[in-house]
């Protein structure tokens, strides 16, 4: 049977393992540079984000013309027995008009005080009922970039 003895000679100290190029932390220099880095980056980021959500405007008119206003209206004239009239407007989804008070479940939409919201480029959303394209039902339209009414770049739900 043999046994093992330890030496009093040994190397003990990790350090002493690997000579002294080990080195156990970044130097400040280090830390510096990567901060740096960091720092373009985000700042590259943030600078692209209003280019990145700029190509994004047409679908998110789109979606609010589509598909979040016409669940308010459809909501709207089943309770109350028709659309909110052109005179009425959009703001009879936040507001009861005086001669449907009774019949008003409202609101039919969440707004931040009582405002319908914009478009992506700041125009007011355009509404009619009856539609000048939709004739039975109501027509709804953005601007679009250019906020002129009737060119090309009008989102409608037509």
């Amino acid at each position: 049977m043999s046994s093992f003895t330890l030496s009093s000679t040994a190397p003990c100290a990790p350090s002493s393992l690997h000579g002294n190029s080990a080195r156990q932390a970044f130097t400040l220099l280090e830390i510096l540079v990567a901060l740096a880095i960091l720092g373009l980056l985000a700042g590259l980021a943030i600078s692209n984000v209003s280019g990145i959500l700029g190509g994004e405007s047409p679908k998110v008119a789109r979606i609010f013309v589509n598909d979040t206003m016409k669940t308010a209206l459809t909501t709207y004239r089943i309770q109350i027995g028709d659309y909110p009239s052109t005179a009425e407007g959009l703001q009879a989804l936040v507001i009861p008009p005086a001669d449907k008070v009774d019949r008003w479940h409202g609101p039919y939409i969440d707004v931040n005080g009582g405002k319908i919201p914009q478009d992506p480029w700041g125009h007011d959303y355009k509404y009619a009922y009856p539609g000048n394209h939709n004739k039975d039902s109501y027509d709804l339209w953005s601007l679009g970039k250019d906020g002129v009414d009737g060119t090309a770049d009008d989102i409608g739900n037509w």
